[in-house]
């Protein structure tokens, strides 16, 4: 096909991940040469004058492209070399709907060749009986040429990917919609690339989770990973134990049929969903509605903490019984082998202050409260497995003699990743990858799932929600406690080869405590975007100097084909300010929200020993986003200007101008509308970075502007600093409204560089 393609094209740009041209980057110092359309015999209509790389993201293994476009034209004839099964007809739909919403007009696929030749798409493709599922084949090539469009898969995952790669190659020029000329090779570097997403701290609803699968497809990211049970509820209706979700829901959970419908759904787009019931920890909802269960009663109810901490007795010959019965039902209905069950962050002191457990580790020589668990953990494993499901667990359960198939979702750092791959356990990484963090795009794109040196306090993260041990907690038992401060967790030895091959893949983690269906889409889009390219490309495609305008590019796509990152964002901002919206959204482009749990305050509440409530959303920090594309242009422009390039003056003194300006107008706004008061100081601090901006730029400077600036400059690094890590944000107020400046790289480059 290579050669093939290279026959069509005789004036070619490569673009080839890790292929480095005269030392440039792919994706940023390639040449680029146009097409000669008269060189190919090609029919005038379909030559374009302006080059412009296609731009695909995850971006592919190989991509070939001048540039060169054609004419999207209003009919696709579809041909398939085998008859296409009626779920490959649906992907036909959706490419065919993705690709109209993208040309802003109607494409129509036929399978009658149009008599004055038209453009065909060829579909090829095999039959796999693994799909959709944890060996399905999912590579593909993709030749997309005014002659023709071939898509030869491996398997009906292949076809997905390879339609998500087409669409992305449709763009906009003066005389209507073209398709970018181009040839790929492609395959996920991961076999799992997932998301999980916590429905039980705030419930999301059906309409929303089924939009997440389209963007997934986009993506190519192929497994859901849904929690759906923990301390705040059980979202699952049971009819073996309805209590379950009549009690434990509180009154928000998913029919069985809304669950098989999901799963189907999910299928359609080569999307594996894995359930996740978590015991013995994290049972509050269970225990709510089947108290009998509990290590201790009476439950606690007034204490919200206690939601976190509340745990299963498995000490009670019943509780087995009982979580293997929910199982059982659970399982039945997500036909995918994977069934998570969770394990994670069990309170010592829920077994060890209970006396009756305690008698029963006495009489069975059962040594510590880790020994408990892990009995507990190989006998909920062994159900399961006879009922034909692999076994997940978060990192803890391996502390268990588990079945050797079990899957460990390391998720408290590099360590627990190389105690799972040494022992030869199937791993799946997600500690680096979490999305409730707050961090920006670029701080998870440039952690690979390999990379043992470069952790993020995952280990802190472990005790984030339950609270200090007792002294007499076995050490083995107890939640991580935090450590000092660090730029990188202490270097492990790298991964070796035979450990990389237990690595199944990883996947991005939003946990919801302060996440409401509003929120949802933009708290995680785009960063997962940016995630899934890590998940599914060559290491070295993984360039994160070009990635925000390449997010920025993608997340319009998604934006246009029924994300509502960008309609949600404004329906909160209308709600707090309305008819005078517009100062907020100026200052939202330019700030991000507090990091590492800074923002979820019941969390520091419980660290701190404080009484725990429930926590408002909705305010400016909920709805500013961790990434700002404007703020990064400004950013990367105001390095560039330094570099030598300064055409790009009026451009930074446009953006500093309407930055200083929006002030008063945000002043003015909040005067009428209470919901924007808690951003009031961060505007304020927002002007005064623009005007140190401004005066760095200047030719005449103002009486003590230095002075000025540096201070503005200092203030909002320290408020940067406060939420750094999760240590730091134990211990350190934080900015009011919990924003933080997103300008501050760009202002400080433009004030070193002034003139004194």
């Amino acid at each position: 096909m290579t050669q093939s393609f290279f026959k069509k094209t005789s004036i070619r740009t490569l673009l080839l991940c890790g292929l480095a041209l005269a030392g440039a980057t792919p994706h940023t110092a390639l040449a680029q040469t146009v097409l000669d359309a008269r060189q190919n015999n090609l029919p005038p209509t379909f030559a374009r004058n302006g080059v412009r790389l296609p731009q695909v993201m995850p971006s592919p293994a190989v991509m070939q492209s001048t540039g060169a476009a054609f004419a999207l034209p209003q009919s696709l004839t579809l041909k398939w070399n085998t008859p296409p099964t009626p779920l490959l007809l649906r992907a036909a739909e959706r490419l065919r709907t993705r690709l109209s919403i993208l040309a802003g007009r109607t494409v129509d696929f036929t399978t009658t060749p149009d008599a004055q030749g038209g453009l065909e798409l060829t579909i090829q493709t095999t039959k796999d009986t693994a799909f959709p599922g944890p060996t399905m084949r999912e590579g593909y090539m993709l030749d997309v040429a005014p002659t023709g469009i071939t898509l030869t898969a491996q398997g009906p995952a292949g076809v997905l990917h390879g339609m998500a790669s087409l669409s992305q190659l449709v763009r906009q020029e003066l005389d209507g919609p073209v398709l970018a000329q181009a040839h790929m090779e492609d395959a996920p570097r991961f076999a799992w690339r997932g998301l999980m997403l916590d429905t039980s701290r705030h419930f999301i609803p059906l309409a929303d989770l089924m939009r997440q699968l389209d963007a997934m497809e986009m993506v190519k990211l192929n497994v859901l990973h849904l929690h759906l049970s923990d301390g705040a509820a059980f979202r699952v209706e049971s009819k073996k134990f309805p209590r379950l979700h009549t009690v434990g829901s509180h009154g928000q959970y998913y029919t069985q049929d809304q669950i098989r419908q999901l799963v189907r759904e999910a299928a359609d787009r080569g999307i594996r969903i894995v359930p996740e019931f978590d015991t013995p920890g994290h049972s509050y909802a269970m225990l709510l509605a089947y108290p009998r269960y509990a290590a201790n009663l009476p439950l606690n109810t007034t204490d919200r903490a206690e939601i976190n901490r509340a745990a299963l007795d498995p000490t009670n010959p019943a509780t087995a019984g009982f979580v293997n019965a929910v199982y059982a039902e659970m399982a039945s209905l997500f036909p995918d082998p994977v069934f998570h069950i969770g394990g994670d962050e069990v309170v010592a002191k829920q077994w060890t202050q209970s006396p009756h457990i305690a008698a029963y580790m006495k009489q069975h020589h059962i040594a510590s409260v880790a020994a408990l668990q892990a009995d507990y953990t190989r006998h909920v494993a062994q159900a399961l497995r006879l009922r034909g499901k692999t076994v997940m667990g978060w990192d803890e359960v391996q502390e268990a003699d588990i079945p050797p198939d079990t899957i460990i979702e390391s998720w408290r750092g590099p360590a627990h990743t190389a105690q799972a791959t040494a022992a030869g356990r199937a791993t799946v990484i997600s500690g680096p990858y979490y999305l409730d963090r707050l961090l920006p795009a670029s701080a998870y794109y440039t952690t690979d799932p390999m990379d043992t040196h470069k952790g993020a306090a995952e280990a802190q993260a472990a005790a984030q929600t339950t609270g200090p041990a007792p002294p007499d907690t076995p050490v083995a038992t107890a939640p991580t406690p935090a450590v000092p401060d660090q730029t990188a967790d202490a270097p492990l030895p790298p991964l070796s080869d035979a450990q990389k091959s237990h690595v199944l893949g990883a996947e991005a983690a939003l946990w919801t405590e302060v996440v409401s269906p509003d929120m949802l889409d933009a708290r995680l889009w785009p960063r997962v975007i940016a995630v899934a390219e890590r998940f599914w490309s060559p290491e070295t495609c993984c360039d994160v100097a070009t990635l925000y305008p390449r997010l920025a590019m993608m997340q319009d796509r998604l934006n246009l084909l029924g994300l509502k990152t960008r309609s949600n964002t404004l329906r909160m901002l209308d709600r707090l300010a309305p008819g005078e919206t517009e100062a907020a959204d100026i200052l939202l482009s330019a700030v991000s929200p507090v990091r590492n749990y800074a923002h979820n305050h019941e969390f520091l509440q419980i660290r701190h020993k404080q009484t725990a409530t429930l926590q408002p959303l909705g305010t400016p920090a909920d709805i500013a986003s961790p990434d700002s594309f404007e703020a990064e242009a400004f950013n990367a422009e105001a390095q560039a200007f330094i570099s030598g390039h300064t055409e790009l003056r009026p451009e930074l003194e446009r953006m500093l101008i309407l930055w200083a300006n929006n002030d008063s107008a945000f002043e003015r706004a909040a005067a009428h509308n209470a919901g924007l008061t808690p951003a009031l100081a961060a505007s304020t601090q927002l002007a005064r970075l623009a005007r140190a901006g401004l005066a760095a730029l200047g030719p005449i400077h103002p009486l003590n502007w230095r002075e000025d600036a540096r201070d503005a400059l200092n203030t909002a690094k320290k408020d940067i600093a406060a939420s750094s890590s999760i240590h730091v944000v134990t211990n350190t107020p934080q900015p009011e409204g919990d924003l933080i400046q997103r300008i501050v790289p760009g202002v400080e480059v433009l004030l070193d560089q002034a003139i004194p």
